[in-house]
């Protein structure tokens, strides 16, 4: 895809329709940001069995990222009934033109007639599955993303909890627990264009994408570049004459 129609699409509507058996509930958040990429993630589905506890995994994180859990029973033991169920609302969801792309997450290759059929309306459609992924699937994507490249070595910081001499847990306040600096890296990665620059006001879209509930006021700040002047560690802000801040993560 040519960077024009990638930046056309950062304000579309995008359909994120995940088989729950073949994607990894671990990673949801990463391809929520892959998928942020290309445009706004209005109708958020994971299909699967709920009543089997392999589907376990996405229950909390499912919920903490507001998707809505389709049911399908297996009707035999060895069938997969998940795909004809996400199959069949993907054409529902393509024919009330509610949205502009698709992101298909599966390492299936059952999917490959729908992200052809897809594509051939000239909706953008993305697929996001692991590296054994048939090529076929892969192709009929017009971008695939591979989860081993999401896989990453974030450093996951720990709340610190005190305990008073009486044994009782004592919790931080809130706003000295949570380290807004994850967020914002996410942000801007779903922001970034070719150059490595993230404009501050695509920064702020995708923040919203990501935590509907941000504020900067939540971290004492009235605006968001303000804020973003507190982690000068971390990124590099460049604000251009024509007016507007610009964001670089630091090597």
């Amino acid at each position: 895809m040519t960077e024009e129609k990638i930046q056309s699409l950062v304000r579309n509507k995008i359909a994120m329709l995940i088989d729950g058996d073949n994607a990894q509930a671990g990673l949801l958040s990463q391809m929520l940001v892959e998928s942020g990429r290309y445009g706004q993630v209005t109708v958020r589905r994971i299909y699967g069995d709920w009543t089997t506890s392999s589907m376990n995994s996405w229950k909390e994180t499912l919920n903490f990222h507001a998707f809505q859990p389709i049911q399908q029973f297996r009707y035999t033991i060895g069938k997969n009934a998940t795909d004809s169920a996400m199959i069949i609302d993907a054409m529902d969801i393509l024919h009330a033109s509610v949205v502009d792309g698709f992101c298909l997450v599966s390492s299936d290759s059952d999917y490959t007639r729908l992200a052809t059929r897809i594509r051939e309306t000239g909706i953008f459609v993305m697929g996001i599955g692991e590296k054994k992924t048939p090529k076929p699937f892969v192709n009929a994507c017009d971008v695939f993303v591979y989860t081993e490249n999401l896989v990453t070595d974030k450093k996951v910081v720990a709340k610190q909890i005190s305990k008073p001499k009486d044994g009782t847990k004592k919790i931080k306040d809130e706003k000295e627990e949570v380290d807004p600096v994850p967020l914002l890296t996410q942000a801007f990665e779903m922001a970034v264009q070719q150059d490595g620059w993230a404009s501050l006001a695509n920064m702020g879209n995708a923040l919203y994408q990501l935590d509907p509930g941000f504020d900067p006021r939540t971290y004492g700040h009235k605006q968001l570049s303000k804020m973003m002047m507190k982690f000068k560690d971390q990124f590099e802000i460049h604000e251009k004459d024509t007016g507007g801040f610009f964001v670089k993560i630091k090597e």
